[in-house]
């Protein structure tokens, strides 16, 4: 069984250097463990997944640019990440018409990052 995803759960990202906190914006209606429960459409980048620190995969545009400055040396750029929405979610809960996110999903990054969550606050709640 998955955990459900909630305000303040901990993401990481496969080329990011930090972990980032996922912030709730899809509905505030429906609460898991007193916080609101994300779902698939709380992906957006900036407004939901914030930065990651410092982005590492040369596919991304600031970080080939920092590593051709740098003389061919791999360097890190800020991250910003660019994203859609997570897949594929919980589709048999639904929390306001969305489906709802659990520990399962996955969300891609456009530079190729996996972002995947680390640790949910909801672990008490299970979801098919």
């Amino acid at each position: 069984m998955a955990n459900p995803m909630v305000q303040t759960a901990q993401c990481t990202c496969s080329f990011g250097m930090a972990p980032a906190t996922l912030l709730v914006t899809s509905q505030m209606t429906v609460t898991m463990g007193g916080m609101p429960a994300a779902t698939i459409m709380d992906g957006a980048a900036m407004s939901n997944i914030p930065t990651f620190g410092m982005c590492t995969n040369p596919a991304n545009p600031a970080v080939a640019a920092a590593t051709a400055a740098a003389l061919g040396t791999p360097t890190p750029a800020p991250c910003l990440p660019v994203t859609v929405s997570w897949m594929p979610g919980c589709p048999t809960v639904m929390v306001c018409g969305k489906p709802l996110l659990n520990n399962t999903s996955k969300l891609m990054c456009s530079y190729g990052g996996v972002i995947q969550p680390m640790v949910t606050p909801a672990v008490t709640v299970s979801t098919p």
